[in-house]
């Protein structure tokens, strides 16, 4: 069985020639991240996934709850949600170095009928839709071969599935299952939440009326904002503010457009309202803060800022 220093050594090797940065990978769904520096806070959107930290450390805030984690721990996360990453713990002679796997509902509701999982108590299911846990070493060991596996790119066809197979079997039975039950049960409260959220981020320009987003998830409009708020640290109308000035902020950054337009763009009627609220979350008003963020985005940082993403 690996040990967790085997699993870091097999991570830094596929990862040496790559250099900083998330880099998707043959294996479906998989991606490894390596950070040879501490990152800056880097606002993003999770995906429903699961991330095994090998070396070095990493700090996830959702909402106002904040989330530490370090080698031999996981995040999991079980529905998209608007965070700020930032890698703690790193340098040259040892790396950030991640493993993240994206989830499949249906993959997973497959696995959970096809080994008789029970489902969790329904008092289980609330809370925060990410959270931290212990990696157990039959976890590290299932991660480490699927790793592995990139250094045979022809064994990936056959071997990839059955090994992330093993490893959402394992995630599953473990004490933290019930955030991976969610994904694939339609009608839990997370999955509930889920629907919700996925209509906010198809229509995240669009106003927000609560009552018709509510109904898209199957709940009065006091029990969905109460839901909504457990399961995302944020209330709906503060999850589609981030998620239009996340947006906002690419488009000025990518120079697909000025300040104003860029607000106009996501939604806004009022400029000098988004450039408030722009300040508010990133710190600068945009010009300011899209100034700073390219003078900061060189070669040597540009992969480690991409790393505090997963």
């Amino acid at each position: 069985m690996f040990k967790e220093t085997e699993f870091s050594l097999i991570l830094d090797r596929v990862t040496s020639n790559l250099g900083d940065g998330v880099h998707e990978t043959r294996i479906p769904r998989l991606a490894v991240i390596r950070a040879s520096s501490p990152t800056e806070r880097l606002h993003t959107v999770y995906e429903p996934s699961v991330c095994f930290v090998a070396q070095g450390a990493k700090r996830s805030i959702a909402g106002d709850r904040i989330l530490e984690y370090r080698a031999g721990q996981y995040l999991a996360v079980s529905l998209d949600l608007p965070a700020i990453g930032q890698v703690t713990e790193a340098s040259a002679e040892s790396p950030y170095l991640c493993f993240r796997l994206t989830l499949d509902p249906v993959l997973l509701s497959g696995l959970i009928l096809e080994a008789g999982l029970k489902a969790p108590p329904s008092h289980i299911d609330q809370g925060l839709g990410l959270t931290t846990s212990l990696a157990t070493p039959d976890m590290i060991d299932a991660a480490a071969r699927m790793a592995r596996l990139l250094e045979t790119p022809d064994a990936i066809p056959v071997l990839a599935p059955l090994v992330e197979r093993e490893l959402l079997y394992r995630l599953l039975t473990a004490d933290h299952g019930a955030l991976l039950h969610r994904i694939a049960t339609g009608e839990s409260h997370t999955a509930q939440i889920g629907r919700a959220v996925k209509w906010i981020k198809d229509n995240f320009r669009e106003p927000l009326r609560i009552e018709a987003v509510a109904a898209k998830a199957n709940m009065s409009p006091s029990a969905f904002h109460q839901h909504f708020k457990d399961i995302t640290a944020l209330s709906p109308l503060q999850y589609q503010k981030q998620l239009r000035l996340q947006e906002a902020r690419r488009l000025i950054l990518a120079n697909l457009a000025d300040a104003a337009s860029a607000g106009f763009a996501v939604g806004y009627g009022s400029p000098s309202q988004f450039s408030r609220e722009y300040a508010r979350l990133f710190g600068l008003p945009p010009i300011r803060d899209a100034a700073r963020l390219r003078s900061t985005m060189t070669a040597d940082h540009a992969g480690a800022r991409q790393a505090a993403q997963a």
